[in-house]
């Protein structure tokens, strides 16, 4: 009976090694969940961005507005009956 116990015990001391220190043992677990949380914010980081790019390539699609506002600014055209005037700050 003796034999017995100490194989049990022996069995159990194996398993809970293999849950503490084993390739999935709970410091491994832990190492996941902070690295399953860092790539989740940067997917929200690239989902604000997708969602930005997206209004901006609808705005350009849909009206001209937006068009003339980014060459205006951008690249600093005017139009033909327009006088450009800089100031300095």
């Amino acid at each position: 009976m003796k034999i017995l116990g100490l194989i049990l015990a022996a069995f159990l001391v194996a398993i809970q090694a293999q849950l503490w220190f084993g390739k999935g043992g709970v410091t491994r677990v832990a190492e996941l969940r902070a690295e399953l949380s860092e790539h989740q914010a940067r997917n929200e980081q690239a989902r604000a961005r997708n969602a930005q790019l997206s209004a901006e390539l609808r705005d350009l699609r849909e009206g001209l507005e937006m068009v003339e506002e980014k060459a205006r600014f951008e690249l600093g055209m005017i139009k033909p009956d327009e006088i450009y005037v800089q100031v300095r700050r």
